[in-house]
């Protein structure tokens, strides 16, 4: 009887360390081998806990598939009994269901966060994939040398091809009190930041003549980092000690109602508006 039981990790474990720098990363393999641990889970229990076959957890374990989808971590967070904060580390929401009123509603009624990646690294390829047709690019970063300015960087292609797009470049002013905070972060000189900023500017001169491209300065300290390419973006955060392409990626789709294309639209915007144009 006990074997049929869903199965459930303790309050305790879910604060653990480990767990929680799991969840962080995304790494589902390694949220299914604690919960293995912690909550004595077979692969087989997990596997019908989370509504996938024993053979696929089993290549998740072993690191041969990679979790990405959205839905997919709602299924296990909500197979695993995830508490809440364990959720947010995730990415996700308090719950499944969101009440507002007294009615509830599910998440998947708002289909703008259509993929999620554990990091750049596995965006990559579909990032580089849009970039060669895109008619528009927008970038939000602090020096944009992995995004846009050296020539192995991720955009690079995309913007110094044949018929590039209308692209804005938004990078952190070297000079603002927020680059020095940002720097202080990540454990760097303001120096060397700044330095970086300035080169990754004096690249991107280079190839801006016969381009529409604008390259702008901003000077509050640097949350979210953004690559738009025509209607859809990728976004994800900065914070003390974790640098933007270490963070997971959300690939959002522009929708008819949903606020988070549009909001993270209009925040680029205003930093452009308010911003000091360098190119």
């Amino acid at each position: 009887m006990a074997e049929t039981a869903a199965p459930e990790m303790p309050d305790w474990a879910w604060q653990r360390a480990e767990v929680r720098e799991a969840l962080r990363r995304r790494d589902i393999g390694a949220v299914f081998r604690h919960f293995q641990q912690y909550a004595g889970a077979s692969q087989a229990r997990i596997a019908a806990a989370v509504d996938m076959t024993q053979g696929r957890v089993n290549e998740v374990i072993n690191g041969r598939r990679e979790v990405s989808r959205l839905d997919v971590y709602e299924r296990i967070a909500d197979g695993l009994r995830m508490p809440d904060d364990a959720r947010h580390l995730l990415g996700l929401a308090a719950s499944r269901e969101v009440r507002k009123g007294g009615v509830a509603f599910d998440l998947a009624a708002f289909p703008e966060v259509v993929r999620v990646y554990s990091a750049q690294a596995s965006a990559a390829e579909d990032i580089q994939q849009q970039a060669e047709s895109a008619a528009e690019l927008d970038v939000l970063a602090v020096r944009g040398l992995g995004l846009v300015a050296l020539n192995d960087a991720l955009l690079r292609g995309g913007l110094t091809r044949a018929q590039p797009p209308r692209a804005r470049v938004l990078l952190l002013h070297p000079d603002s009190p927020a680059l020095a905070a940002r720097a202080a972060e990540i454990g760097e000189s303001a120096e060397s930041l700044a330095g970086g900023v300035r080169l990754a500017e004096a690249r991107l001169r280079e190839v801006a003549p016969g381009r529409d491209l604008a390259v702008y300065r901003y000077r509050i300290l640097p949350t979210w980092r953004i690559i738009r390419l025509d209607t859809t973006m990728y976004v994800s955060a900065f914070d003390a000690g974790w640098e933007g392409h270490e963070s997971a990626v959300y690939k959002v789709m522009s929708t008819p109602h949903g606020p988070l294309y549009r909001g993270f639209r209009r925040m680029f915007d205003a930093l452009i508006a308010e911003g000091e144009r360098t190119i």
